[in-house]
């Protein structure tokens, strides 16, 4: 039978992750970022920061958001160039030479320019299969969890989603071996 659990039911709390302000900078959020990983006590997979304004959470920061905030902006590939191709790896040769000198002024600027803003949220109560679609459909790995539509009381990960939905197959299936 698959599960009839609830989103409360398996939720980790926010508390286990980095909590950025919106409008610090690029720079300043790496020390947060690098500082939560050594620690490694506090800080859950997949790696992300969330980054809160005055009115709560706006968005998460993943290693990938940061580190594509600092590529120099010419590198940064256009769909809309002619002749563009997926295969730009080549370029990645100048990364080398140009990192450096472009990303220290990228660094600056605020995290709200490099996050990506929460799109979709679901609700302690709501059923996991909805946060399972939420996230296939939305190509994301963390989904914040509201409480009364307002505060936010914790996030839903594709490893708990996973584990639960699939959770009943692999036990049916070792049932079916026995």
């Amino acid at each position: 039978m698959l599960t009839r659990k609830s989103i409360k039911d398996v939720m980790v709390s926010i508390d286990e992750y980095p909590h950025i302000p919106s409008d610090i900078s690029l720079k300043d959020a790496i020390g947060i970022v690098r500082s939560a990983m050594v620690d490694g006590k506090t800080c859950y997979q997949p790696m992300i920061a969330l980054v809160f304004d005055k009115k709560g959470l706006v968005g998460t920061l993943r290693l990938r958001d940061i580190l594509k905030g600092m590529e120099p902006t010419f590198l940064q590939p256009s769909s809309t160039v002619q002749g563009y191709s997926e295969d730009a790896a080549g370029l990645s040769v100048l990364w080398d030479t140009l990192f450096n000198k472009e990303s220290r002024e990228r660094i600056e600027r605020p995290v709200s320019e490099a996050m990506n803003p929460v799109r979709v949220h679901v609700d302690v109560n709501d059923p996991i299969v909805k946060a399972a679609y939420l996230m296939i459909h939305n190509d994301l790995l963390v989904i914040p969890v509201l409480e009364e539509g307002k505060r936010v009381a914790g996030l839903i990960r594709m490893i708990e989603v996973f584990e639960e939905l699939t959770k009943d197959f692999v036990e049916n299936q070792e049932t079916m071996e026995s």
